[in-house]
């Protein structure tokens, strides 16, 4: 079987603004809640996907946030799309997909987790992780957890993350901790970017065996950032990866598909589990 883990939050928000190229401004009230639906349907109908889970962000904030006070918090997210992520919980839930939304961690946390108990399973072929986030690319094994940018339209196995960052997959923390990272709102090494922390990764290996003279009065920084890029592999997300296997939509989910204005989401939810 091939396991597929999708990051709900990243879904909503790519949903959220890519409506509005569309809407002129005028926010659907579950319009990127429809559209991330539809692309968890979309496993099923193009590639007969048959066990899968949706990782979101309940709230923002992690432990992280007590470690760094510049990390991502959910200050800066707009109403109109923070009003849609629990509503896209309970659509998830009402169409029968296994959620995971999470609290003192980060869906990326969860998306890790899962990624490692399923991998685990010798009777997973494969494990794919639907996002394009780069902190996610640490969880690639071989071409056994592989990584899928949808919007990139890439597939990126060991090999895809060297090729892509200069680094292995293992040494993502650390590449991370160097060059920094934006979104979630920690800077990196000043002095340091993209190619010199492949240089510095590749010439002296994790940033624990870094000469004290490579970063000087920056170790403490960078170790920091390191544990911040870190993803969390030990949530008890489930205990047999057949908990994953979509049994179709919940009784429930045409009439919450039609208070949402999109009835058609439950014909199609089932026949695709007509698929099955």
């Amino acid at each position: 079987m091939i396991v597929h883990l999708v990051d709900g939050t990243y879904e909503l928000f790519r949903h959220f603004y890519g409506l509005r190229r569309f809407t002129k401004g005028t926010d659907r009230p579950y319009g990127a809640v429809v559209g991330v639906l539809q692309s968890v349907l979309e496993l099923v109908e193009q590639g007969a996907a048959t066990h899968f889970g949706v990782a979101t962000d309940h709230v923002i904030e992690s432990f992280r946030n007590a470690l760094w006070a510049g990390y991502k918090t959910g200050a800066d997210i707009e109403p109109a799309l923070r009003a849609q992520f629990h509503p896209l919980e309970e659509a998830l839930v009402a169409m029968g997909v296994v959620t995971w939304p999470m609290v003192e961690l980060e869906a990326d946390d969860a998306l890790a987790s899962a990624a490692q108990l399923a991998a685990a399973d010798e009777r997973v072929e494969k494990v794919c992780i639907w996002t394009p986030d780069k902190d996610l690319a640490q969880c690639v094994r071989g071409d056994r957890v592989v990584q899928v940018d949808r919007r990139g339209k890439q597939i990126r196995d060991e090999d895809g993350v060297r090729a892509k960052y200069g680094v292995a997959p293992t040494l993502i923390p650390d590449w991370l901790a160097l060059v920094g990272d934006a979104a979630d709102g920690y800077p990196g090494i000043e002095g340091i970017g993209a190619v010199g922390a492949a240089r510095l990764l590749a010439r002296h290996g994790a940033i624990e065996d870094f000469p004290p003279n490579v970063l000087g009065a920056d170790r403490e920084r960078a170790l920091l950032f390191k544990r911040l890029a870190t993803l969390s592999t030990d949530a008890k997300l489930f205990d047999d990866v057949d908990a994953l296997r979509w049994p179709g939509p919940t009784a429930g989910f045409a009439t919450l598909a039609e208070r949402m204005g999109a009835a058609k989401l439950a014909t199609r939810a089932a026949a695709a589990a007509a698929l099955g």
